[in-house]
């Protein structure tokens, strides 16, 4: 018998298994490692049921032609673009995740297909909020790793972020409304770093906040916030701008509950 410790399944060896990237020698060895890790092979089951949920709800949209209307708005804007290869680092269950939601949403969004100034004013609107919900369907499921810094570091996480970010930031509390940081990570967005805060509630459904400097074209005016309703992405989110800086509130709620933890947030900032 080999004295030698047995490491843990990684993820990386769970997406090849999934995406069915080994031979048949490695396949049965990695099977065999599986049966003696049940949080790994927990981890692959949940994997595997939300990919065949994922082809069940989005498989046709793949089969789908562009709509003109979506080619007009790549032609002008090559944000989408920087988009995929940020994010294509994900690569296996993770990418084929953001694609399948990406187009899904992108072609059934309710957006409407303007052109000239306002589709410039638009673009960048629909993009951060886009990122916003793609980040939060990636991260969200994850069991091991859901985000980079724990809330048993908060301190540390807040001063990191703030530096990343060129801002001071703080982490608000929404304890009142049933749900505790669980942590944050730093993102990459088109206009600069993006960070993302969890939070969890006693049913283990999860909220997140994405969070960074307005993105260029955004007009941002005086007065009263408004925040702005989007429930065409993977999961629906309230997004807002204030002081320079836009934030993205997104989890699987009712439009009234969303609002009602966005507003929380929003007096918090």
């Amino acid at each position: 018998m080999d004295p030698r410790p047995e490491h843990p399944v990684s993820e990386d060896e769970l997406h090849a298994l999934l995406d069915d990237q080994l031979d048949a020698a490695r396949r049965a060895e990695l099977e065999a490692r599986l049966a003696r890790d049940p949080v790994a092979s927990a981890t692959l089951q949940t994997w595997r049921r939300q990919r065949e949920a994922l082809r069940g709800l989005y498989g046709t949209v793949l089969q789908e032609p562009v709509p003109p209307s979506l080619l007009a708005a790549a032609a002008q804007a090559q944000r989408s673009h920087r988009l995929v290869r940020q994010w294509s680092r994900w690569g296996g269950m993770a990418a084929g995740l953001a694609l399948a939601f990406g187009l899904g949403w992108l072609t059934h969004g309710q957006w409407p297909a303007p052109s000239g100034p306002l589709l410039a004013q638009q673009q960048p609107v629909r993009e951060f909020i886009r990122q916003a919900a793609l980040a939060h369907a990636v991260y969200a499921p994850e069991i091991r790793h859901p985000v980079e810094v724990s809330s048993a570091q908060e301190e540390h996480l807040v001063q990191w972020l703030s530096k990343r970010l060129g801002r001071a930031l703080k982490v608000p509390k929404l304890s009142a409304q049933g749900y505790e940081l669980v942590g944050g990570r730093l993102l990459p967005g088109d206009d600069g770093a993006r960070a993302q805060f969890m939070y969890q509630n006693a049913r283990g459904e999860r909220l997140t906040l994405y969070l960074g400097s307005t993105p260029q074209s955004v007009p941002v005016q005086g007065g009263s916030t408004e925040f702005r309703y989007s429930a065409d992405g993977p999961v629906p989110g309230f997004y807002w701008v204030e002081a320079g800086f836009s934030y993205a509130l997104s989890g699987a709620l009712t439009r009234q509950q969303l609002l009602q933890l966005a507003q929380a947030v929003y007096h918090q900032l």
